[in-house]
C-alpha cells in the first residue's frame, strides 16, 4: 500500500506539474516566433505540385498570392494543440522518470523508452487537436495539386463538428498510426538532450543559456532527419482531403503509410521523401531549442521561488 502511495505521490506532484506547465509556456513561445517557417514547411509536405523549393521562395509565393498574415494562418488551433501537446508529453516524461529513474543510475536506453511511452500517451490523447488545426491551418491556401478538394470551417468547433458529420469520429485520429511511429522523433529528441545534458553537467553545476540553445537544436536536428518522411505522410493524412484509392486510406494505418511513401517517391523520387525538410529543419530545430532553453529557465526560476517560501 505504501508503494502504491509513493508511485502516486510520484505522479502528482507539484514538481511535474512545474515541468509541465515550463514545457508548455516554452513551445508557445518558441512556436509563436518561427511559426511562418512552420507553414511553409507544411505547404511543401502536402502540396507536391509545388515548383518552389526553398524556405523564403514559398513564404514570398504566400504572402503574395493570400496576403501578409497568411503565414500565420491557424496560429491559434496551432498554439492551442501544442500547449496540451507538450502539457501531456513533459508531465508524462517526468512522471515516468520520478516512477523509474529516480534513485537509479540514468541511462540513454532508459531516456529513449520513457520518451516513447510519454510520446504513446502524447498521440492517443491529442491527435484530434493536431487533424483539426491542420485543417484550419491549410484553409483558404492555394495549391498547384489539382487532387486536393477542400472542406471550408469557421472555427475550432465547426471544424470538430464537420468532420465527425462528414467523416466520421475515426477520422479525427487520421494519421494516427504515422504519429506512433514518429513518437521515436521526441523520443531520440530527449534522449539526446538528456544524453547531451548529463555529459555536459559532469564537469559543471549548471548549464548556460547558450549550452540549453545549443544542445536542444542538435537533439532536434537528429530526430527531425531520422524521421522526416512519416512526417510528411502524417501531414498528408491529418490533412485528408487529397483523393486517394478508398482501400488504401484505412484510417492511416499501415497500407496507407506505405502507399503514400511509394505515390511520393513514384511522383517525385526518393528526394520527394524529405520534400520541404529544410523549412522543418530551420522550424523545427529553432523551435526546440528556444524551447528548452525557457523551459530550463522557467522551471529553475519556479522551483528557487517555491524553495525561497517561508
Amino acid at each position: 500500500m505504501g508503494s502504491l502511495e509513493s508511485a502516486i505521490s510520484s505522479v502528482l506532484s507539484y514538481e511535474n506539474l512545474v515541468h509541465a506547465v515550463s514545457g508548455a509556456v516554452g513551445s508557445v513561445t518558441a512556436m509563436s516566433l518561427f511559426y511562418p517557417l512552420d507553414t511553409a514547411r507544411l505547404r511543401l509536405q502536402v502540396d507536391d505540385k509545388r515548383k518552389s523549393h526553398s524556405t523564403p521562395a514559398v513564404l514570398m509565393e504566400i504572402i503574395k498570392e493570400e496576403g501578409l498574415l497568411a503565414p500565420y494562418r491557424g496560429w491559434f488551433p496551432v498554439i492551442s494543440s501544442l500547449c496540451c501537446s507538450n502539457f501531456v508529453y513533459f508531465y508524462t516524461f517526468n512522471s515516468l522518470k520520478a516512477l523509474w529513474v529516480k534513485g537509479t543510475v540514468p541511462s540513454t536506453g532508459k531516456d529513449l523508452t520513457i520518451g516513447f511511452i510519454a510520446g504513446v500517451v502524447n498521440v492517443l490523447l491529442t491527435t484530434p487537436l493536431w487533424v483539426v488545426n491542420t485543417r484550419l491551418k491549410l484553409q483558404g491556401a492555394k495549391f498547384r495539386n489539382d487532387d486536393i478538394i477542400l472542406t471550408t470551417y469557421t472555427g475550432i468547433s465547426d471544424a470538430f463538428q464537420k468532420i465527425l458529420q462528414q467523416e466520421g469520429v475515426l477520422a479525427l485520429w487520421n494519421g494516427t498510426f504515422p504519429s506512433l511511429l514518429l513518437v521515436f522523433n521526441p523520443a531520440i529528441q530527449f534522449m539526446f538532450y538528456e544524453g547531451l545534458k548529463r555529459h555536459l553537467l559532469r564537469r559543471q553545476s549548471e548549464l548556460s543559456s547558450l549550452e540549453v540553445f545549443v544542445i536542444g537544436a542538435m537533439a532536434k536536428a537528429i530526430a527531425t532527419s531520422a524521421t522526416y518522411p512519416l512526417q510528411t505522410v502524417q501531414s498528408v493524412l491529418r490533412f485528408g482531403h487529397e483523393k486517394l484509392n478508398p482501400k488504401k486510406r484505412n484510417l492511416g494505418g499501415l497500407h496507407s503509410v506505405i502507399y503514400l511513401l511509394k505515390q511520393r517517391v513514384r511522383r517525385l523520387g526518393f528526394v520527394g521523401l524529405y520534400k520541404g525538410l529544410e523549412a522543418k529543419l530551420l522550424q523545427t530545430v529553432m523551435t526546440a531549442a528556444l524551447m528548452f532553453l525557457v523551459y530550463e529557465k522557467l522551471s529553475s526560476l519556479i522551483f528557487r521561488l517555491m524553495w525561497l517560501k517561508p
